[in-house]
């Protein structure tokens, strides 16, 4: 759904069954080799999976997060467009894993791309000097959405091959790191009617720890001002 491969075997089976010969016959596909009707058909699964959640008012926003290989064209904002539109009513928040995006060619147009069209950017904190890396921005690209998304920072396993998943997040943030973005959340308070803090350093309780440690440092410098605060990993 944002060009990222599936492995054919854990589609649906009425998807897999509906799947032309030469697609169902590979180990993975792409959903850009789909016809229409069962790209149409892979969205509307996903909305009625996420409908429990949304009528429950537990659904947060949809993370569109694109790959490495999806640099800043013109297709490419498309798809980002149709997949909101997909997504009707649902929120969804924009996270690129590609520098090329905020390269000091394209910066300035991705960031008025999503302002224009009040998509909200994901802000990442994450490994920096790879092809993969965003840079730490803090850019509030929707009045109603912000979003925030810590990775950890270990460099030497973020775009490693043959490593459990969990290796590359295995990052324990120090309090002065977190301590470096309270300016930064501040300001995404005061620009969204919402902000939602995520800890994606998923080792052990990694992420819980820095979420409650976030959650405290938060909490002490907007209590005063009445803001309200929650933590999650």
């Amino acid at each position: 759904m944002t060009g990222q491969p599936t492995e054919t075997k854990r589609l649906p089976k009425d998807l897999r069954s509906a799947l032309p010969a030469s697609l169902a016959a590979q180990a993975r596909i792409y959903a850009r080799d789909l016809p229409a009707e069962l790209r149409d058909e892979v969205w509307r699964l996903y909305l009625a999976g996420l409908e429990p959640l949304r009528a429950a008012g537990q659904l947060g926003s949809v993370l569109l997060q694109y790959p490495k290989w999806f640099f800043p064209t013109s297709e490419s904002r498309d798809l980002i467009l149709e997949a909101r539109q997909l997504l009707g009513d649902v929120r969804s928040a924009v996270e690129f894993r590609s520098e090329t995006w905020f390269n000091e060619k394209n910066r300035d147009r991705t960031l008025r791309f999503l302002a224009d069209n009040s998509i909200p950017l994901v802000m990442v904190d994450g490994p920096q000097g790879l092809r993969s890396s965003v840079p730490p921005l803090s850019k509030v690209t929707s009045p109603d959405l912000a979003v925030v998304r810590f990775h950890g920072r270990r460099v030497e396993t973020w775009e490693a091959t043959g490593i459990p998943v969990v290796e590359r997040f295995r990052y324990l943030y120090s309090e002065d790191e977190l301590r470096e973005w309270l300016p930064r959340l501040q300001e995404a308070a005061e620009e969204a009617r919402e902000m939602h803090i995520l800890m994606n350093n998923c080792y052990a309780n990694y992420g819980s720890t820095n979420a409650r440690e976030l959650a405290a440092m938060l909490s002490a410098e907007l209590g005063a001002d009445g803001g309200q605060v929650g933590g999650g990993s």
